[in-house]
């Protein structure tokens, strides 16, 4: 892996790695499952790497959609440094093909119209610490497609005493997979649905290499991990699906990984389906509560109750919430975890001593 990546060309694109040509002449990208196979001048699904000459090179290297200070709860991350302001930036592009996605203004932007002025790893972590943030988050749009411009970035702030976040759909291949991974400290993964053919009709991808991913990351990193599944109206909300999913997460991933049941709000090329009630979150919730997660959370929505962490032990509130803000801390620490100031169980998580007070506004920042 090669770090700090220098702009040499007036387009603003830089080499990188994880390719390998084919008899036929077409260089086949080997960056995430989709396996891009490009002849000079195409662009890979997500457009922002592309072949030119000889190499793939990534476009937006050192230059971002914009950077807004945010909540960590937000990104959802309800157990990393609960309170505590994340200066967040995405670029544009992205490696799946999700017709319901949130963010397509960015994530599906084929032009530069999206990016503004460039932005060094450096400048970008340097900015964190003038706005007195604890963390840089890689979001908005995936990184995997920017996941050079991620790295430099994750290795500025981790000089600078900062913590790294990544927000990602987990569609990446092995080797990049830990290269990249390996300079987070949080991730949030985004398990579309627990059908392969969900993630073929509507994303374009591959179920099986995202639980690869979430797999790796929990039993392969020292990166803390939550999971959001974005509930959407007839395509994967079924109880039986639902079931089947939290039942994996238990088995395989372990009881203490928190998951994220969110809303989801008419957008993209789903925009004639209903909006997700609360009802239908509470009763996935419910489904999870029952096969065994500790920490299972409504998102999108305003439920109290879908927003607080509980003991596992006893079952009493130790982290209440409204919207994105804490209310009241039931915790004292303990190393890594925290501990139930009820009961004394300990609580998964990355906590600090005390909870920050950041509050739930975002606001934009400028990097100088």
């Amino acid at each position: 892996m090669t770090r700090n990546h220098a702009v040499t060309d007036g387009d603003g694109s830089v080499p990188v790695g994880y390719w390998h040509g084919l008899d036929d002449g077409r260089i086949q990208c080997d960056l995430c499952p989709r396996f891009c196979r490009l002849r000079e001048g195409q662009r890979g699904l997500c457009y922002v790497r592309g072949r030119r000459g000889d190499s793939i090179r990534l476009f937006t290297y050192g230059r971002s959609s914009g950077f807004c200070i945010d909540p960590v709860e937000k990104k959802p991350l309800y157990h990393f440094l609960p309170g505590t302001p994340v200066l967040s930036f995405g670029t544009a592009g992205c490696n799946l093909a999700c017709r319901f996605c949130q963010n397509w203004d960015i994530s599906k932007a084929r032009d530069d119209d999206r990016l503004q002025a460039r932005a060094a790893p450096g400048a970008i972590a340097d900015a964190a610490l003038r706005s007195g943030c604890r963390s840089v988050a890689f979001t908005y749009n995936d990184p995997v497609p920017f996941l050079e411009y991620a790295v430099d970035t994750a290795i500025a702030c981790h000089e600078r005493g900062l913590r790294t976040v990544a927000v990602t759909a987990g569609y990446i291949t092995s080797a990049p997979r830990v290269d990249f991974f390996r300079h987070v400290d949080a991730v949030n993964v985004d398990l579309k649905a627990f059908t392969e053919a969900f993630y073929r009709k509507l994303c374009g991808a591959q179920l099986q290499p995202v639980l690869e991913t979430l797999e790796y990351l929990v039993h392969g990193t020292s990166a803390w991990v939550e999971i959001t599944n974005l509930v959407i109206p007839g395509e994967n909300d079924g109880d039986e699906e639902i079931d089947r999913m939290t039942r994996w997460i238990a088995r395989e991933l372990g009881a203490t990984v928190p998951l994220h049941f969110s809303a989801f709000h008419p957008a993209w090329k789903l925009s004639d389906r209903p909006p997700t009630s609360r009802a239908a979150l509470r009763r996935a919730r419910s489904i999870a509560l029952g096969n065994g997660l500790d920490y299972v959370y409504t998102g999108n929505v305003v439920d109290p109750q879908g927003s607080a962490t509980c003991c596992p032990a006893c079952g009493r509130p130790v982290i209440e919430r409204s919207g994105y803000s804490i209310t009241d801390w039931y915790l004292s620490p303990a190393g890594q975890g925290a501990q139930c100031a009820h009961c004394g169980a300990v609580i998964a998580g990355v906590f600090d001593a005390e909870p920050g007070k950041w509050g739930s506004v975002y606001r934009p920042v400028r990097i100088a």
